[in-house]
């Protein structure tokens, strides 16, 4: 059962990313991360933060494509 959520937050932080702004995205990992933490082993707490993490770190679609 944790597996299937583990793999369903990182399902929805990849479809915040594809679909929201930076901002907005930001907030929702970290709501993803906070209800997660309840139902999660303390490993997959620690992918799923570090996970997160990275996916903060690029550049969103709409931030690389504007002109500088």
């Amino acid at each position: 059962m944790n597996e299937t959520i583990f793999i369903a937050c990182k399902q929805l932080i990849d479809d915040a990313k594809n679909g929201c702004a930076d901002l907005v995205f930001k907030e929702i990992c970290l709501e993803i991360l906070n209800r997660a933490r309840n139902v999660l082993t303390e490993e997959q707490f620690r992918q799923l933060t570090d996970y997160a993490a990275e996916r903060m770190k690029e550049k969103s679609l709409t931030e690389a494509q504007l002109p500088m």
